[in-house]
């Protein structure tokens, strides 16, 4: 107890210094959840995938499409349940800066193979039924403030011309992960128009998702798949929803490497800081150390005084970056919500900052430490006066 309270007496003597220390490790710790949250966020597409989903596309890239012909013959491999398809569209709202994922299913099959976009019965019905239709995540809908039997003209790119769609649904996620940020209409609707507009380019999609029965068998199913097309003009590659997600990630993976990087930097240079503050602070007080010894104060004594301070001053900043975690990510999450689905912290970035906090005070305490617990009482008391 004597301990504890000589340590807080000690940590305010000098007001400015401690708090602006304290603050110092507070925004650090709050960079440092913020980018790792970040970090998280990047992966949870993949994170989130199905494991009873299968993505059967083009074996050459994306962009080169596969024969709508295909869908029988993939509806019959052993262990499939599910077959639906569709187009990434990319239009465009407006203007080119009011841009969010849009694509062109098979609606029944699709809204089958993803349970987790929540739809009322009369939504779903309505939108099975309207050629026109389409379906809208809610967090889009109130970006653009559409409601139900709204007319939505997008403005394509890779279909050029002016694309009507009538709102006949706005769905929700089933979970806070679900990504509530794009519109969904019917691909023969786009199909059509090719037909009239530019024939060569009907009759095809971009990709195939395939559900199967229990995940043990996507393997089997994806080689199966593959094989049917083997050696033909458009041959597949089949894989997990997973592995299809991490295969967009890994073409970024240099850019969270480097986010990484950036939030051990920020611990690293307040770790030097704090450092640095606790060898000022224990300079100034070699003399008290050497009057303290002369007293009867162990080395050990001094020792548990020093370090104790140095980590508690980085634990109470890192319970304000912690504190403060919440509510920064929340403002990201409701004033970024177009680049971020949800922005919730999770338990492990809290567990993290804590104990990156509590390494600062360690790392910056052990040297002041060894300074203070090991003064000559002579050399001390010469700095008195």
């Amino acid at each position: 107890m004597f301990f504890l309270k000589y340590i807080l007496r000690n940590l305010f003597r000098h007001k400015l210094r401690s708090v602006l220390t304290i603050v110092g490790v507070a925004v650090a710790v709050l960079a440092f959840g913020l980018l790792r949250t970040l970090v998280g966020l990047w992966y949870a597409g993949a994170e989130h995938a199905s494991d009873t989903r299968l993505v059967t596309r083009n074996s050459i890239s994306l962009v080169f499409p596969l024969p709508i012909s295909y869908l029988d013959r993939i509806r019959g491999v052993q262990g499939v349940t599910t077959v639906s398809y569709g187009n990434w569209f990319g239009a465009y709202y407006k203007e080119q800066k009011n841009f969010f994922a849009n694509y062109a299913i098979e609606p029944r099959g699709y809204l089958e193979l993803y349970p987790e976009l929540m739809l009322s019965p009369k939504e779903k019905n309505d939108f099975f039924l309207d050629r026109k239709g389409c379906i809208v995540g809610e967090r889009l809908a109130k970006t653009y403030g559409w409601k139900v039997g709204d007319l939505i003209t997008l403005k394509g790119t890779i279909f050029p011309g002016q694309w009507e769609f009538v709102l006949r649904g706005i769905y929700h996620g089933k979970e806070k992960a679900t990504e509530e940020r794009i519109l969904l209409f019917h691909w023969s609707y786009l199909n059509e128009t090719l037909r009239q507009t530019v024939p060569r380019r009907a009759d095809q999609v971009g990709y195939f998702v395939v559900g199967v029965k229990k995940p043990e068998l996507a393997p089997e199913v994806s080689m199966a798949i593959d094989s049917l097309f083997k050696n033909s003009l458009a041959e597949t590659l089949t894989e997990t929803e997973k592995a299809f997600h991490m295969s967009f990630v890994s073409m970024t993976e240099a850019i969270m490497v480097a986010i990484q990087i950036v939030s051990y930097m920020v611990i690293a240079i307040i770790m030097v800081v704090a450092a640095n503050t606790m060898a000022m602070t224990a300079r100034e007080r070699i003399g008290e150390y050497a009057t303290l010894k002369t007293l009867g104060f162990k080395g050990g004594h001094l020792g548990w005084l020093i370090f104790g301070e140095s980590v508690l001053i980085s634990v109470s900043g890192g319970v304000v970056g912690v504190a403060a975690t919440f509510p920064a990510a929340h403002w990201i999450e409701v004033e970024l919500a177009q680049y971020f689905p949800y922005f919730s912290v999770s338990s492990e970035t809290i567990l993290l900052e804590l104990l990156a906090a509590l390494s600062v005070g360690v790392v910056s305490g052990i040297f002041p430490t060894w300074r203070g617990a090991t003064i000559r009482i002579a050399d001390g008391l010469k700095r008195i006066g």
